[in-house]
């Protein structure tokens, strides 16, 4: 028989030392967990209290289950365990622990030595109750993982990522109940592996693919549309799309709204601005791009700023989606280009007394500096002038506007090529 230093912690102990009076002293209200007054015969455990239905013990060096009925006193009510970060290399003593927590809705087994471990036939059906797997970083085969889900009916949420994956196993049988597959950060290059995926899921409504090296969406539009039938949400964040004929196929999905796409090199070139406004272009029944709603408005800003970006294309290099946004909006004209910059000076006209001359003024020094300026030609001290502007492009409609403020920089008077400056001396 083994030691027990040669097992490793089991999980019974671990909660022993987790939820021990000491270290967890006080029931935390009705619903929290149940109260645990005696133990089974021999039990190290006394006494507990509490114990809550979600129970984490990541990272506690377990490898073992540890006496079954134990585990059932204190884990019945359990509805999500979390061990990721431990020690398990062998699924029978996983196994062991979910046939005694009857009621267990979601298992994280992330970051455990799980690579080699083999599971003996039956002993799947321990996990038949989950409705989400967490089987991140710990290298399951493809095999393991479709043991595991044949024997899982009403699967939903499936998490195989950091597993290093380059291909992917096909199973035997779809899986209809799965809606939610995260499969990021691994190697899936080729889209004959991803669509594997579609093959085995028929029911995916979200697809997380992001930080893979996805090469391009190779498949005929009308096989796409029976691959992913059901999908509502694709991540593809960080793979290796370089052309807008793959973006283009994402429309073959007929139920996707929700798109998330950056870090891909197609989109290298492009501002941010322009980024967004082309995939909104290209992607007419997407609502959500990048997290962020695309509203009505936005997408036909998006769509005319398509036809312009496109304008200057030979005829025969123009994309379809050109035409058909032409046919919406017309063959728009280039958008005229407005120095929206203040200027920096202007060509004035000075009028002092009987005299009148052409003055260029700096338009961000101040009125106390226009003063100073304007002090050796109209032969007045600068506490002894009133200086007045005229806008000459409305006439003499307005009353002349005096320039008494003198910390006001001449710009905000919106002073053009043109105007008029008006100096009068100070009456006492």
């Amino acid at each position: 028989m083994d030691s027990e230093e040669d097992q490793g912690r089991t999980l019974v102990q671990v909660i022993s030392e987790k939820y021990s009076p000491d270290n967890f002293p006080y029931c935390r209200g009705p619903g929290a967990g149940v109260v645990i007054r005696t133990s089974p015969q021999g039990s190290p455990v006394k006494d507990r209290l509490n114990l809550p239905s979600v129970l984490v013990l990541d990272s506690c060096g377990i490898s073992h289950a540890g006496d079954e009925e134990e585990v059932a006193t204190f884990c019945a009510h359990v509805v999500e365990l979390d061990l990721s970060h431990n020690q398990f290399r062998d699924w029978g003593e996983i196994s062991k622990i979910l046939c005694n927590i009857p009621h267990l809705d979601f298992l994280n087994l992330s970051m455990n030595p799980l690579k080699e471990a083999c599971l003996e036939p039956g002993a799947a059906e321990a996990f038949s109750g989950l409705r989400r797997l967490v089987l991140n970083n710990t290298h399951v085969s493809w095999d393991m993982v479709h043991t595991l889900t044949q024997e899982i009916p009403e699967l939903e949420e499936l998490f195989l990522c950091l597993n290093e994956y380059e291909r992917v196993g096909l199973a035997p049988v779809p899986y209809p109940s799965l809606r939610l597959l995260h499969i990021t950060d691994n190697q899936l290059c080729d889209w004959a592996e991803v669509r594997k995926l579609g093959l085995m899921y028929p029911g995916l409504v979200s697809l997380i693919l992001a930080n893979n090296s996805l090469a391009g969406i190779r498949e005929p539009d009308e096989s796409l549309c029976r691959l992913f039938p059901n999908l509502h949400s694709v991540n593809l964040h960080n793979s290796g799309l370089t052309s807008w004929e793959d973006i283009e196929k994402l429309n073959s999905f007929p139920k996707l709204h929700e798109v998330r796409l950056m870090g891909i090199p197609l989109l290298q070139p492009y501002t941010d601005q322009e980024r967004r406004y082309l995939m909104i272009a290209h992607l007419p029944a997407v609502t959500i791009l990048n997290g962020s709603v695309v509203t009505d408005g936005e997408r036909e800003d998006a769509e005319r700023f398509y036809i312009r970006y496109h304008l200057d294309c030979p005829e025969d290099e123009l994309p379809q989606r050109f035409h058909s946004l032409v046919a919406r909006y017309g063959r728009l004209e280039p958008l005229a280009e407005v120095d929206l910059r203040p200027l920096s000076c202007a060509q004035v006209e000075l009028r002092y007394g009987d005299h009148t001359k052409d003055l260029e003024v700096r338009l961000e020094q101040t009125v106390a500096d226009l003063k100073k300026q304007l002090r050796p030609v109209v032969q007045l001290p600068a506490n002894k002038m009133r200086v007045y502007y005229i806008d000459r492009q409305l006439g003499y409609a307005l009353a002349p506007q005096e320039l008494k403020y003198g910390g006001r920089a001449l710009h905000s008077y919106s002073i053009r090529d043109g105007d008029e400056i008006l100096v009068e001396p100070k009456t006492q």
